[in-house]
């Protein structure tokens, strides 16, 4: 149950059209759901805004498959993520309709369209660096963030990133991906007032240390405004995009009388007419 969700229920609740004790059960029904392999989370989406996600690598296909029907059923949304080739093949078999993105080894099942919000735009340095900027783009897509890609804009050719400077000004929130000597995360930082997310890959030569090496030269950018996550983390990428991308989450409006009686507490307490004179 997401929190909008939960705030439909209570709503109903106080219309008079769902009772309480159905309400309760609704949002008591196993919070934790124990598989003989795994422990599914369902009060994620409470918590952090989207269901758990599941992380595919080191699954067998018939796992990962139980785990994705019983998070479909319960919250209409699921992201896999990582799933190895036969993983892939047994969600396309048993769900015809799930979204398979073999580069980003990704699969998204949903039961509605969603709506996208905002505007995330990720950038990858090279070619090569693909299968970790579309898993980004995928998963901030999954999240309900309007997102988009822009490929092969490295700092070699720096004229191909300068041809997307009032792109780069449209976005809320950039996601900023590369290898090698992970230069392009600064020089986008240099040019754009946005909340800029670096991500450095295992892509390069011998002492690029399979990615240490661009994440090092991350972590000493130069440009304000860039924050980092670990070596091909696409996915930790997408995910903190879509949540600086939508803002904080709108809390529910207390009731007329129980704002007054918060702002009460507040107000600090009268000086005692008495004390006033003694002074």
């Amino acid at each position: 149950m997401r929190r909008a969700e939960l705030q439909t229920l209570l709503e109903a609740v106080k219309r008079g059209r769902v009772t309480p004790g159905r309400a309760a059960a609704r949002i008591a029904e196993a919070p934790l759901e124990r598989l003989e392999f795994a422990a599914l989370d369902h009060q994620r989406a409470l918590r952090n805004g989207f269901p758990e996600v599941v992380f595919g690598l080191g699954k067998t296909p018939e796992q990962v498959v139980a785990i994705v029907r019983r998070l479909h059923a319960r919250h209409g949304v699921v992201l896999a993520t990582r799933v190895e080739p036969a993983g892939r093949e047994a969600l396309r078999a048993e769900f015809p309709r799930a979204e398979i993105h073999e580069r980003a080894r990704c699969v998204v099942l949903r039961k509605r369209a969603p709506r996208p919000r905002g505007r995330v735009l990720v950038l990858c340095a090279g070619t090569a660096d693909l299968p970790v900027a579309e898993e980004a783009l995928v998963t901030a897509r999954a999240m309900g963030s309007r997102a988009e890609l822009i490929a092969d804009v490295g700092v070699a050719g720096l004229h191909r990133l300068l041809a997307h400077r009032t792109r780069l000004h449209a976005a809320r929130v950039l996601v900023v991906v590369a290898g090698l000597e992970g230069a392009l995360p600064s020089v986008v930082g240099g040019l754009t007032d946005r909340p800029l997310i670096a991500v450095p890959t295992s892509i390069g030569y011998g002492s690029h240390l399979r990615g240490v090496a661009p994440l090092l030269a991350m972590l000493n950018s130069c440009a304000a405004g860039v924050t980092v996550v670990n070596i091909d983390n696409g996915f930790g990428a997408g995910y903190a995009a879509h949540l600086i991308n939508v803002g904080a989450p709108t809390r529910p409006r207390l009731p007329t009388h129980d704002r007054a009686r918060s702002a009460s507490r507040r107000r600090p307490p009268l000086p005692s007419p008495n004390r006033a004179r003694r002074s």
